[in-house]
């Protein structure tokens, strides 16, 4: 007994700091990430046009990881993480910003929430609205437009960088058609885009090669700035606090450096905007909140 004892101390001893490496430490960030609220609102306001009006979300899914997966040391307990779509209503049309995924993808990833009704309002949406971006290439996010039966009619309205588009093992399990890639619009990779009137896209390579961020300005003046995965949840941004290490690096791929840089960035560009909406990619609760204050409607208009 006291022979396996030692054995087992041993083991714990060896373990522990493993342990700590791979799903408790995040480190501060090496570096800097240039994110410039001038520029974010000189380039929203570049373009000629009405702003947006209004956003709205769509809930599609949710999956659940435990939360150290969400942010490294937040223990093991499980954290839902919810997958939205965005769309913009500007006067005569809408711009859609991320297209969640259909349910048999859902189902396949092992979703535990699906709304076949917001499936069906997003389906719609994809095919009127003028133009269609997402925040980077996961399923999660390009998988709606991705398996759509029309993909190939939805891509002369798709914008994909061609950092999205240049890995395609990043779409996993999935694939973009390539009869709809070779109908997809030129885009020239630039560190930012004026998008639409008041909408801008700024390049943020880490979390995959494609990652941006968005920019929203509405006409009322509301400001967003719509994340993707950069951040998962407010906390990340918040205590600058990535993603467990076992995760980022052996199944997501990511750059943590890179991701670091990024959520210190977002946090001090949020201390000098605070009026600046900040939306994570899947965290529940500040969509919640954001829809009972009124500032995100709930749904897509028709």
């Amino acid at each position: 007994m006291k022979k396996l004892l030692r054995v087992v101390g041993a083991l714990l001893v060896l373990g522990a700091p493993a342990y700590w490496w791979l799903f408790v430490e995040s480190h501060e960030p090496t570096g800097t990430f240039a994110l410039e609220l001038a520029e974010l609102r000189r380039l929203a306001s570049s373009l000629p046009g009405e702003k947006p009006l209004a956003l709205h979300v769509e809930h599609v899914a949710s999956f659940e990881f435990p939360s150290v997966a969400v942010m490294a040391g937040a223990g093991w307990s499980n954290t839902t993480l919810p997958v939205f779509s965005y769309q913009l209503v500007f006067p005569g049309r809408t711009l859609l910003i991320d297209t969640a995924m259909d349910e048999a993808t859902a189902q396949g990833q092992h979703a535990t929430f699906y709304d076949s009704a917001a499936w069906a309002r997003l389906d719609a949406a994809m095919g009127t609205a003028e133009r269609i971006v997402v925040t980077h290439e996961h399923f999660d996010h390009l998988g709606g437009v991705s398996t759509h039966p029309k993909a190939a009619l939805l891509a002369g309205k798709l914008e994909l960088t061609r950092a999205q588009l240049q890995d395609p093992s990043k779409q996993d399990p999935l694939r973009f058609p390539e009869a709809a890639r070779a109908k997809l619009p030129p885009l020239a990779d630039q560190p930012a885009r004026a998008l639409a009137p008041g909408v801008v896209s700024w390049s943020a390579p880490g979390h995959t090669p494609g990652s941006q961020l968005v920019f929203i300005q509405q006409a009322d003046g509301e400001e967003f700035l719509l994340l993707g995965d950069v951040a998962w949840h407010r906390s990340n941004w918040e205590q600058v606090h990535e993603r467990a290490r076992l995760l980022t690096w052996f199944f997501l791929g990511e750059d943590r450096e890179a991701v670091l840089r990024q959520l210190a960035a977002i946090k001090a560009l949020s201390a000098q905007a605070p009026g600046l909406h900040v939306v994570p990619g899947h965290d529940g609760e500040v969509m919640t909140s954001l829809i009972s204050h009124g500032f995100v409607h709930a749904q897509f208009r028709d």
